[in-house]
């Protein structure tokens, strides 16, 4: 009789990679977390408990065959486990990292869900594929056969990449045009290298260049090329855009000096991280040393920006958030992360005012909970009275981000977009209003998660195949 290799959920406890130490991972920005031993990968993977509805596969946007995979890693048979995990996700090493599990598949756990610990699939997936780039399992991109046509993928992030990886692996020629000076989008230059080394980033770009994708970066779609001659030049257009426009603060002072936006401190860290030479790091605008640093937000960018900080050597770092910790959007695993390398959250709190220029101090509102909003969600409320002053060097906005006004910028008038100001594309089909035009991820939902974003490529590369096929996409009504 074979030997059980799963259900050990009973016997066996959850057990995360080993984390290195706060006080150690908080002088770099190394991944924090150790890889998985063969056999504490196999050991993790066997608690599975093989359930009939895979809660886990539901709730992850890929629709990733978690169970078979587990499976797979608990019999030792990892060349399998990688095949089927990238079937269905283009960048499995990356979401292993970056996911928040313990809002999707793990969260979701019918393990979890029963007091036994989740199987701690991000962690299991992680090694699974860094372990077939080790052994070389990873294949390039090689098309059956090449095609004439070809598609001008618009943003070099998370959507246009796994597009592209679709695309020319039926042959398709495939340009990206980005307006950085290396590919990858938030991957590169949003995500710090704590959670995402970005040599696990370039190695998939670099996949992707030789496999024939060809990258024009350094490039501003309406300054640089119009949209019209990009369609002009191409068969397909997908719009990968992503959403970069920060949410502003409207209080009293907050165009003040050392006010600054999460997407530029995080870019200027990310680019240090390659050896570049960052101006406004070297003057101070976006160095935290020797700072008192107030982050405004309660996302996973607050998070990154809060985290980046400590590692600058900030002398104090607080984040600010208008609700409580229950109803934060950001993962609780990376506020974990976060107080235990020193940082301090402060719930239910929102910025009144600035003082200084530079800011030196702002005042802050007490806020508490009332009645749900639209959305479900309890509203803050000011706390009458409840206003009190923060020491501060250096404020932080991570308050979210919109749509940049495309038309406007592409002198694209017929181009339509919400009345939020993200692009229209049809469900499923991800097509505009415009034929042969696409759009995908965060540019079509608002900011959303880069799994979300993977999905949405994956699925407009296959629509786009039809289209050059022949077939007449259904448009954004």
């Amino acid at each position: 009789m074979a030997k059980q290799r799963m259900l050990k959920f009973v016997s066996t406890n959850k057990e995360m990679p080993n984390k290195r130490g706060a006080d150690t991972r908080a002088q770099d920005f190394n991944e924090i977390y150790a890889e998985f031993a063969t056999a504490k990968a196999e050991e993790q993977a066997s608690r599975c408990s093989q359930c009939g509805v895979p809660y886990c596969q539901t709730h992850c946007p890929l629709h990733n065959n978690i169970p078979d995979w587990l499976r797979l890693t608990a019999e030792g048979r990892l060349e399998e486990a990688y095949n089927i995990s990238q079937a269905t996700n283009t960048f499995p090493e990356i979401c292993g990292r970056i996911c928040p599990q313990d809002r999707l598949c793990e969260g979701n756990c019918v393990i979890e869900q029963s007091g036994h610990g989740t199987v701690t699939i991000g962690a299991v997936e992680k090694y699974i594929t860094d372990t077939a780039w080790e052994n070389g399992w990873v294949k390039p991109v090689v098309a059956n056969k090449e095609r004439t046509e070809s598609v001008a993928i618009i943003g070099a992030g998370p959507g246009g990449l796994s597009a592209a990886d679709v695309l020319r692996r039926q042959g398709v020629q495939v340009t990206v045009y980005d307006r950085h000076d290396r590919a990858g989008g938030l991957l590169t230059y949003g995500i710090p290298g704590f959670k995402l080394e970005k040599d696990v980033v370039m190695r998939r770009i670099e996949q992707l260049e030789k496999g024939g994708v060809e990258f024009v970066l350094n490039c501003n779609v309406g300054t640089d090329i119009t949209f019209d001659a990009i369609r002009g030049k191409h068969d397909a257009v997908l719009i990968a855009t992503g959403v970069y426009k920060t949410r502003d603060l409207r209080d009293p002072g907050g165009d003040a000096a050392g006010i600054v936006r999460a997407i530029d401190y995080l870019t200027c860290s990310n680019k240090l991280s390659f050896g570049d030479s960052v101006p406004e790091y070297d003057d101070g605008t976006l160095n935290a040393k020797g700072k008192n640093v107030v982050v405004i937000g309660g996302g996973d960018t607050a998070m990154d920006c809060v985290r980046t900080a400590i590692r600058q050597g900030a002398t104090s770092v607080k984040c600010l958030y208008r609700r409580d910790r229950a109803n934060m959007p950001g993962s609780q695993r990376e506020v974990q992360n976060a107080e235990e390398e020193g940082a301090e959250f402060v719930w239910l709190a929102a910025p009144k005012g600035f003082s200084g220029n530079p800011v030196s101090a702002m005042t802050i509102q007490q806020m508490k909970l009332g009645q749900p909003d639209a959305s479900g969600r309890q509203s803050p409320e000011p706390i009458e009275g409840g206003l009190y002053e923060e020491k501060t060097d250096l404020v932080i906005k991570a308050l979210g981000f919109e749509p940049e006004d495309l038309p406007e910028q592409w002198n694209a008038d017929d181009l339509e977009v919400t009345r939020w100001g993200t692009v229209k594309a049809a469900f499923g089909t991800h097509a505009t209003n415009l034929p042969g035009v696409y759009a995908v991820g965060d540019i079509v939902r608002g900011a959303s998660l880069v799994v979300w974003a993977i999905r949405d490529g994956r699925e407009a590369g296959e629509e786009i195949i039809r289209f050059l096929d022949g077939a007449t996409a259904v448009a954004a009504e």
